[in-house]
């Protein structure tokens, strides 16, 4: 019967044989937990102003909506602060819809310019680590090619 090949020895040979440059990779790893870092940080400001913006919000809709409670003389009132609490409602709306609109634009303008900074980056990282790789290879390549000869 015959036995499986252990490739053990051949795939240690093979990877200690590519250049591997760990420095490139833990800066590649702090460059990418620096970007989560702010990215989370554009998020959580955000979530903490549309937090105080709903708040404020509910607030206020429950203020007016005690005014629609009180008893009134004439029936027609009843509908004129229906009506006035709709008009109060409409503009708070209009009114915090605009502050989620700025708040959403400004997080996305930071995430953008923080996408753009870590692009900028992670293409030095690489560029380096090719070059040096490249320069390691080619040691390899003509080591390998003078001990054939």
């Amino acid at each position: 019967m015959q036995k499986t090949q252990d490739f053990t020895k051949v795939m240690q040979d093979m990877a200690a044989s590519f250049p591997f440059d760990a420095k490139a990779l833990q800066d590649t790893f702090k460059t990418s937990a620096v970007l989560g870092e702010r990215v989370t940080k554009v998020a959580l400001e955000a979530a903490e102003k549309s937090s105080e913006i709903s708040s404020k919000w509910t607030k206020e809709t429950i203020s007016k909506v005690g005014s629609l409670t009180k008893v009134r003389e004439e029936p027609a009132e009843y509908s004129k602060a229906l009506s006035d609490f709709a008009s109060a409602a409409a503009e708070m709306a209009a009114e915090n819809l605009a502050a989620f609109a700025e708040i959403a634009k400004k997080a996305q303008m930071e995430t953008v310019e923080l996408m753009l900074a870590a692009g900028k980056d992670f293409s030095e990282d690489a560029t380096a680590a090719v070059k040096k790789a490249s320069v390691e290879v080619t040691t390899a390549a003509k080591k390998a090619a003078a001990s054939v000869k």
